[in-house]
């Protein structure tokens, strides 16, 4: 059944705050943390990349899982491995479609981010100048990175990049407008409360997983 549209101020609030409320964005919500390292920025980028593709976003977190634990949990190590370890380490986690495809873009990634940021993408940042506009030229520079996957990653990171707020993907707008928070990630931002990119990091992650795993029925009651 359809979800009702919201349109009481108090209870958009008190929804706003019950999303928020975990101090936690998407990719926190499935076990990765986002804090300004190199590892924990390189693995919110390649699990957005997967999560990017078509298909069951579960699959894609466990294939991010399963990178990580394989080892590759910075873009350095990621970049050493092989390929046919890649190709097995995906298949293995439940990876569908062309596989070797994108064993051969992870790699490419990996390698590229130390090429060109010495595995660092807080360098990507400083090279840009803290400009979004420019920051997102230089990610979609990377091999397998688009604007759908620079959404994504963009969605995590500006908790920590408060420049590139306020970023809100497909899924979190989907959600934002059928539960009546909002069209666009100005509509979040202003709910979140000006300044908070933090906080908008967490409402927009907690929306698209809303939307990703059908949850609406669920975040609406007793409002």
């Amino acid at each position: 059944m359809p979800t009702s549209v919201i349109t009481r101020t108090e209870d958009r609030k008190r929804l706003v705050r019950r999303l928020a409320g975990s101090g936690r964005g998407f990719a926190e919500q499935y076990g990765f943390r986002v804090i300004n390292n190199p590892s924990s920025l390189f693995q919110v980028l390649y699990l957005s990349m997967l999560l990017a593709r078509r298909g069951d976003f579960r699959r894609a977190v466990d294939a991010a899982g399963a990178l990580r634990d394989a080892g590759w949990d910075s873009a350095a190590r990621l970049a050493r491995s092989l390929h046919e370890d890649r190709v097995r380490v995906l298949r293995d986690s439940g990876q569908r479609g062309d596989v070797d495809a994108l064993a051969v873009a992870l790699g490419d990634l990996a390698r590229t981010v130390v090429e060109r940021y010495r595995g660092d993408l807080r360098r990507l940042r400083s090279v840009a100048h803290h400009d979004p506009a420019r920051e997102r030229e230089l990610l979609a520079e990377l091999p397998g990175v688009d604007d759908q996957v620079i959404d994504l990653f963009l969605r995590e990171a500006q908790a920590l990049w408060r420049e590139v707020a306020p970023v809100a993907d497909r899924r979190a707008l989907a959600a934002a407008r059928r539960l009546g928070l909002g069209r666009s990630a100005d509509d979040l931002a202003g709910l979140a409360g000006s300044g908070e990119s933090e906080r908008l990091a967490w409402l927009v992650g907690a929306l698209a997983r809303v939307d990703l795993e059908r949850r609406y029925a669920e975040v609406t009651d007793n409002l």
